[in-house]
């Protein structure tokens, strides 16, 4: 009879019993170490379970999900920027890029533009009437226009539309794997499909913003003089002497900030599409979300940093009285 050598879970064979027995009978009888996890518990029955997670592990998994997210944003971003100046993009790519961006957006921008004037008109006459400075309704009118609701509105436009919509076309070239196929070609997928997209929203929506602040004096201008009995000429006269061309370069300004961000926004997130027909559908809610919130947020630290440049250069600038 031979003898198994000492070990964590074998002994020497008592007296009866042979070898094979003995260790037989070692491993019916041993137990797994017990598990350290936080989340495993042992039930009545002796087995382990997990437990869910508690609120402080999911608050900081989504933190972790959203730094992540962030940074592959900003990533997506700069690899967008190197290919578009490391190479141009074919005209027979932008042109049609530019048309659904452009030229197609220029019905819903223009009608947006000329509400928005009226809405402002009929909304704020009552209360500069009641003080007696109705005649300086377009100063208010048009500022506002051209600084904030032109070039913000016009974003949002265009961020339904157009982010949406690009979204979904890429989120679907995903799911379908169309974009692998491309790599697998030899083509780099961020030059042929997001460079044409920001580049047509980058340089076309200052055109935009600038329709909207068109169409929004206009509405503004027929409803105060023909509507609200206002005098066209000091109508027209306070608006000329408040509303200067750097407030329209301001509105303009920012619109560039914000094409950029609704391109940028509206591909990450039909690049990361998943899940088939409901992943789509995700990432064009995701991108217009999103697109928004960028748009308010950069509208804000542009508009601090607008005022605070514009108070140091010129602190004379003209006021409402």
């Amino acid at each position: 009879m031979f003898e198994v050598a000492d070990g964590p879970h074998t002994s020497r064979p008592r007296r009866g019993l042979t070898a094979h027995r003995q260790i037989t009978t070692d491993a019916a009888t041993w137990q797994a170490p017990r598990d350290r996890s936080p989340t495993a518990t042992r039930s009545p029955s002796g087995s382990f379970v997990t437990r869910p997670p508690s609120g402080v592990h999911r608050l900081g998994a989504q933190v972790i999900d959203s730094v992540a997210q962030v940074g592959d944003v900003v990533v997506f971003s700069f690899r967008t920027l190197f290919w578009l100046l490391r190479r141009r993009s074919r005209w027979s790519v932008l042109v049609p890029c530019f048309h659904a961006i452009g030229v197609a957006s220029v019905p819903v921008i223009a009608v947006t533009g000329l509400f928005i004037g009226m809405v402002l008109a009929v909304q704020t006459f009552h209360q500069f009437d009641a003080i007696g400075m109705a005649t300086r309704l377009g100063s208010v009118i048009n500022i506002s226009l051209v600084k904030e609701l032109g070039p913000v509105l016009a974003a949002t436009m265009l961020a339904g539309r157009i982010g949406s919509a690009m979204a979904a076309e890429l989120g679907t070239m995903r799911v379908t794997e169309q974009i692998d196929a491309l790599s697998a070609l030899g083509t780099n997928p961020i030059h042929y499909l997001v460079v044409p997209r920001f580049l047509g929203c980058l340089l076309l929506i200052p055109l935009l913003t600038l329709m909207a602040d068109f169409m929004g004096v206009i509405g503004g201008a027929v409803i105060s003089t023909q509507l609200l009995g206002i005098d066209p000429y000091h109508y027209w006269l306070h608006s000329r002497v408040f509303v200067s061309s750097l407030d329209v370069f301001a509105g303009v300004f920012k619109s560039y900030f914000f094409g950029a961000a609704i391109a940028l926004v509206s591909c990450h997130r039909g690049f990361n599409s998943k899940g088939g027909a409901e992943g789509v559908g995700r990432a064009a809610t995701e991108a217009f979300v999103w697109s928004f919130v960028m748009i308010l947020f950069l509208d804000f630290l542009l508009g601090i940093v607008w005022n605070a440049t514009y108070r140091t250069l010129w602190p004379d600038g003209p006021n409402l009285l």
